[in-house]
């Protein structure tokens, strides 16, 4: 009896290793869904934002749940959530598998050891000064006391202007805030972003670029599989109606 036990129990076990070596690829048991963390700097309206009560919003926050929704209606099992992360550490973050995706006005620069994706926005890098600055044009900077986010393409373009005294943070509220008390002199910055600033009527953008650029979604280098759908996503996303929607809603 105890043998015929044995038997049954070996060939339960072996059904159950080949049932499950048979559930889906990858890993993954068939229909069970990836969830994906995005990470997000939620300090750089109009791309990324809270709203008084707290809540994620932005262009590239909505461009991302509408992203996430065409995948799960198009036959791709991701879940998603997202993750508020200073700039600066979004990449590590990424590296470390702690997220999975970057979203947050990401541009290129070959520095940034990530997967980039097809580009979604133009932009560019500008100067923001307040209202009443003597600065008009980009070679006034100068010897100027400059303040960037930490980790963008801004603090590189702040870094290469003559005799520049650079001051970057992580929070670009908190750059903004020293702008208009006077600490700064001027704040290198997305375009868009800058715009939004100078909306206020507290502020104006010194005219000229210091970059042009575009913006990526980023992931870590390898993580094909995941690029492979959100670029396909992103196709969908740039053909639909509220792509043009939500860059009029966000002044981009």
């Amino acid at each position: 009896m105890k043998k015929i036990q044995k038997i049954a129990a070996a060939a339960l076990a072996l059904t159950m290793i080949f049932g499950a070596a048979g559930c889906g690829s990858g890993g993954s048991a068939k229909g069970e869904a990836k969830n994906i963390v995005i990470g997000i700097s939620p300090d750089y309206p109009p791309y990324d934002d809270l709203t008084t009560s707290g809540e994620l919003t932005g262009f590239d926050y909505d461009m991302g749940e509408w992203l996430f929704n065409w995948m799960s209606e198009n036959g791709y099992s991701y879940t998603h959530e997202w993750k508020q992360l200073s700039f600066d550490t979004i990449i590590s973050a990424i590296q470390a598998d702690q997220v999975d995706l970057g979203i947050s006005g990401f541009t290129y620069d070959k520095d940034r050891k990530v997967l980039f994706s097809d580009t979604y926005l133009t932009s560019g890098e500008v100067a923001l000064v307040t209202a009443d600055s003597d600065i008009a044009a980009l070679d006034d900077l100068k010897g100027k006391k400059i303040g960037a986010q930490l980790g963008t393409t801004g603090e590189q373009c702040a870094n290469e202007v003559e005799g520049a005294d650079v001051h970057a943070e992580s929070d670009m509220g908190i750059l903004v805030e020293s702008l208009k008390g006077g600490a700064l002199d001027a704040v290198i910055m997305d375009e868009a972003v800058g715009e939004n600033y100078e909306a206020t009527g507290n502020f104006k953008v010194v005219d000229g670029k210091l970059l042009d650029e575009d913006n990526y979604i980023i992931a870590k280098e390898g993580n094909t599989e995941l690029m492979d759908a959100v670029n396909k996503a992103l196709a969908a996303f740039k053909e639909s109606d509220d792509y043009a929607k939500l860059k009029e809603k966000y002044g981009l």
